[in-house]
């Protein structure tokens, strides 16, 4: 038995701006799970250079380049997307804009992708800031390893050198092949 027509639902045509929409929130669903991913790893790291736990150091260094290396795929759907939005707008990929994407999708969802692609450059911004950490702890524990290492040297043919292959300045080694870092006296 049929409905009748006045209470069948209204037949919506899908608006062009649909799939769209739908696509770019899907890719940024993605793109912040695979960013908060990073931000897990990378935080993680950082517990473990603090801890100086070097196998774990290693261990996530080899999560976090398999991470990069399926963040690169995503990137590659970033830039089709980004292709197909450019299309629509007749202007290059490289200048399509958040703004100007929202352009092409009902109100709805454009509230929904800029609320999603605000939190994704939000997650970004911490992964740089925890990186960034995470780098200079590690640069100065190798720094001081190198230092100490360049101290505890006994031979008289380890010198602390610079990139050029000259003697570090603020460096001399003494008489019996110790090498002093700082001259003291005046």
């Amino acid at each position: 038995m049929s409905t009748p027509l006045s209470t069948r639902l209204p037949a919506v045509a899908p608006s062009p701006s649909e799939p769209l929409a739908a696509e770019v929130l899907a890719h940024l669903d993605t793109q912040i799970a695979s960013v908060q991913s990073l931000l897990e790893i990378v935080l993680q790291q950082g517990v473990a250079i603090r801890a100086r736990d070097v196998h774990t150091v290693v261990r996530l260094a080899g999560i976090l380049y398999a991470e990069l290396a399926r963040r690169e795929e995503i990137e590659c759907e970033r830039s089709l997307l980004l292709g197909r939005v450019a299309q629509r707008l007749g202007i290059e990929p490289g200048f399509v804009t958040v703004t100007q994407l929202l352009a092409l999708v009902d109100a709805r969802s454009g509230r929904l992708i800029s609320a999603q692609s605000a939190k994704l450059r939000g997650l970004l911004d911490e992964l740089r800031r925890e990186h960034s950490c995470n780098r200079a702890i590690m640069q100065i524990e190798l720094s001081f390893l190198d230092h100490l290492m360049q101290a505890l040297a006994l031979d008289g043919g380890v010198h602390g050198y610079d990139p050029r292959g000259s003697l570090a300045s603020g460096t001399r080694a003494s008489q019996h092949g110790a090498l002093h870092v700082l001259d003291l006296q005046a």
